[in-house]
């Protein structure tokens, strides 16, 4: 049976008169109509969460907890639906779907027990400072296409848990597997707390705009980043931005080559490297660059194939999406116009019979001033360049568009963490690939993002934070 999907919005399920189609990126197969919320619908959604938030904002932290662990039960319930839906709307194989679906179960469970409570600030013989935690009221959660669950999960939990309200908006080339998520969790939350709607950019414009809205979490690019932070200003919403990450990785001449080189390869070409966090620039100390190279040609030969069966075990798939195949496709043309020196991968014809299939590729000592160096490629083509000088690969490294994630490879820990420390990043992984933590603070420098996500101080951006000064006598 054609599985059908809903605005939700007060808890109702609603269809609409405008449809669009998604794309599957394994075969380019038109999936399922999916209804896109109108301007009244979304005005019916933002007074049903205002209404809402009258009581749910009252509510304990303990009895927000309670229901997330509900959610995420619901989540495992449903888990083989949701996953189905989300590979074909991703094209990730199924290995890379139950990770992300797996994983919004785990951060529900993680933030069932973790969240913000009262704190003393100061306090001596006259006064008690106690800091209090107050939810902002509606939150609008603009959400990418490379993890669509996980990375709308993030924004929902951290919404639900401080007293927030929350409206999805999925991005419309993934919004089936969270509109159908939003759509079985009815009944775990009051009616207008959780609701979403499928729409495009004017939708998201609407939504920072709207004086109803008190905060907008949104993850996406430096440009659409600007546009929402300048539209938010109009009403002083809060706002949190996770941008572009061009991220850097350094391995220094002392890496063991055996360990690092695999992580590297992780890093890289884990989702066709459809990562926030992906290592996205390697760049190798010039006496073990040789070597480096030619171990990391042959973990990705052998170990990142194409694969076109779903139920192939493979965390490498297809690129997610035209637009963003068209964006990788011509930074690989561009390399092959210049000449560079493509050591792997480097097809855009004729790959497969369908899809949006890349191989992975990897190519040698391109110039820094090179498109694939400069520009954040988020795809399956990787630049490996070479070093002598440490200020000098510090400096190619710390890019205004690099400033989410970096990573740093050494026998000596010390070392690599002094090296992390100079790397302007948000989080800095050493001697693994990255993947972000559930508990650590999740925020982008300079270019890469305002504010963050993740661990307490990811919740307090959720929250007005109050003072209360009481007297001791």
């Amino acid at each position: 049976m054609q599985p059908q999907f809903f605005n939700v919005i007060n808890d109702e399920l609603r269809g609409g008169e405008k449809n669009h189609t998604v794309t599957d990126p394994r075969t380019e197969d038109e999936l399922w109509p999916c209804p896109i919320a109108t301007t009244a619908d979304f005005e019916d959604a933002v007074a049903a969460a205002q209404a809402a938030f009258e009581t749910w904002s009252k509510t304990t932290v303990a009895e927000r907890q309670a229901l997330l662990v509900k959610m995420a039960e619901n989540i495992k319930q449903n888990a083989e639906e949701l996953a189905g839906i989300l590979a074909k709307e991703t094209g990730k194989s199924k290995i890379l779907a139950d990770i992300d679906v797996g994983a919004a179960i785990a951060q529900s469970l993680y933030y069932s027990k973790n969240g913000l409570e009262d704190e003393v600030q100061f306090e001596d013989d006259n006064v008690k400072v106690i800091a209090t935690h107050v939810p902002i009221g509606v939150v609008g959660a603009i959400c990418p296409w490379n993890f669509p669950l996980i990375l709308s999960n993030i924004k929902v939990v951290s919404s639900l848990v401080t007293g927030n309200c929350v409206i999805v908006k999925p991005s419309p080339f993934t919004p089936y597997a969270v509109m159908k998520w939003v759509e079985l969790s009815r009944g775990i939350f009051p009616p207008g707390v959780f609701q979403v709607l499928n729409g495009g950019a004017d939708l998201g414009a609407l939504m920072t705009l709207h004086p109803g809205i008190g905060k907008i979490s949104f993850t996406g690019t430096i440009a659409t980043g600007k546009r929402v932070m300048a539209s938010c200003a109009k009403t002083l919403k809060k706002v949190t931005l996770e941008l572009a990450g061009n991220d850097a990785c350094i391995v220094l001449p002392d890496a063991d080559l055996s360990k690092a080189v695999p992580s590297i390869a992780s890093g890289g070409f884990f989702n066709a490297g459809q990562v926030c966090v992906a290592s996205k620039r390697i760049y190798v100390h010039e006496s073990i660059y040789d070597d480096f190279l030619d171990r990391l040609v042959k973990e990705v030969e052998s170990g990142y194939k194409i694969q076109e069966d779903h139920s192939a075990p493979s965390v490498f798939g297809p690129v997610d999406n035209r637009m963003q195949y068209d964006v990788v496709r011509g930074i690989i043309e561009d390399c092959k116009r210049n000449g560079y020196n493509i050591v792997t991968g480097g097809e855009t014809e004729g790959v497969t019979g369908k899809g949006f299939w890349l191989p992975p590729t990897i190519v040698s000592r391109p110039p820094e001033d090179s498109v694939l160096v400069q520009e954040e490629q988020f795809g399956p083509v990787l630049p490996v360049l070479s070093w002598s000088d440490e200020d000098d690969v510090v400096k190619r490294a710390n890019l205004a568009n690099a400033g989410l994630g970096a990573s740093v490879y050494s026998s000596d820990l010390k070392e690599a963490e002094r090296v992390a420390r100079r790397l302007e990043a948000g989080s800095v992984w050493i001697n693994q690939s990255e993947r972000p933590n559930f508990g650590a603070y999740f925020s982008g420098l300079k270019d890469s993002g305002f504010g963050g996500e993740m661990g307490k101080q990811g919740l307090l951006s959720y929250s007005y934070t109050k003072c209360l000064h009481i007297p001791k006598n």
